[in-house]
């Protein structure tokens, strides 16, 4: 019964070769544990947030799909001609019911399965990974359209054309797993390789931490062709002590900051409920009203940023700060230095974009 606490994985720069691993797709979208009980059907995030008021249309396909009584583990996708689209997939979060029904039909979402927790009265969760992946093969019902089973190599070099070849297509990166491995819940228990690259970005203000005794993120901004300074990302993950060590270093760009800002008719967008999203301080369906009041800075300091990859004009996760650049003007923070995979062809993997 939920809530389950998903296995989670551990970040490493490069695949793993060990012998015997075994290798899937990382997958760009929502992580989703399925349960099912009969005509009952919950998707529950790894956050133990329910998600399936949203996604209707899985729940009829998953009734279909899947075995009457059952725990299976996932990932929610929206598949486009281009590749997987993350924003189409952040759209469906949305409190009206009628919108849900709406995009439901023009964006209706997949779901790829990869692994399996409970079938009928048997707990799997100690039963090693292998023996899992079999039951899991046996029980889906693949025929029906956007429900996929996850593919599985064991050559490493596979796994690594699948990491290049397929960025462009939104994919996340690599997981590698040990083949006798039980289902840990809520444990770094396998093991994740993402892309990764720098860049050098505007520092144009930044948050505070939740305790108030540091910088909590920094907020990042690149120049267009038209010289228009963008929100691109922030970086965070500061220890305690850095961030006590920004709130000097940056004390000094606070000085009439918004004189002359770019985003100076941004400041008070944390306090505008129809604020947009892409705004420093804008509300959106993740904020979930949490205070995002930002504190501009002078447009003069750039900082070298390691991301992982664009998605939409924005990184797609948070970055971290590498180091200050005081060699770089922000002017020369542009988006040209940015480094995109083209996409790549999906069909292989999902029939849903052949069938468009």
């Amino acid at each position: 019964m939920p809530p389950v606490r998903p296995m989670l994985a551990t970040l490493v720069r490069e695949l793993p070769r060990t012998p015997g691993l075994r290798y899937e797709p990382k997958w760009d979208g929502f992580r989703c544990i399925v349960f099912r009980d009969g005509d009952e059907i919950e998707l529950g995030s790894r956050n133990d947030r329910p998600l399936t008021r949203y996604f209707p249309e899985l729940v009829e396909l998953l009734a279909e799909a899947l075995p009457a009584r059952c725990v299976v583990d996932g990932e929610i996708v929206v598949v486009t001609e281009d590749g997987l689209d993350f924003d189409a997939l952040q759209n469906r979060l949305h409190p009206a019911a009628s919108r849900v029904r709406k995009l439901a039909a023009e964006t209706p979402a997949s779901f790829v399965a990869f692994d399996v927790l409970a079938l009928d009265d048997r707990d799997l969760t100690a039963t090693p990974f292998s023996e899992r992946r079999t039951v899991l093969e046996d029980m889906l019902d693949t025929a029906l359209s956007r429900v996929h089973l996850t593919p599985l190599t064991d050559d490493p070099d596979v796994a690594q054309d699948w990491f290049t070849r397929f960025e462009g297509a939104g994919f996340d990166g690599v997981m590698a797993k040990d083949p006798t491995l039980p289902y840990r819940q809520d444990k770094r228990a396998m093991w994740k390789v993402k892309h990764e690259r720098t860049a050098d970005c505007v520092v144009a203000g930044f948050r505070w931490h939740k305790d108030g005794q540091g910088v909590g993120s920094l907020l990042l901004g690149l120049y267009d062709d038209a010289g228009t300074l963008h929100h691109v990302g922030v970086a965070s993950a500061f220890t305690a002590a850095r961030r006590r060590e920004l709130v000097d270093e940056l004390a000094e760009l606070r000085r009439d900051a918004l004189v002359e800002h770019p985003w100076r008719d941004w400041a008070d967008a944390a306090r505008d409920p129809a604020a947009a999203g892409r705004m420093p301080g804008g509300q959106s369906r993740w904020s979930a009203g949490k205070d995002l009041s930002w504190v501009p800075l002078r447009i003069e300091l750039v900082a070298e940023v390691r991301y992982e990859h664009v998605q939409a004009g924005r990184f797609r996760h948070g970055g971290r700060l590498v180091r200050f650049r005081p060699d770089r003007t922000p002017e020369s923070c542009t988006y040209a230095q940015l480094d995109e995979a083209p996409p790549a062809e999906l069909r292989a993997f999902f029939d849903e974009v052949a069938t468009r």
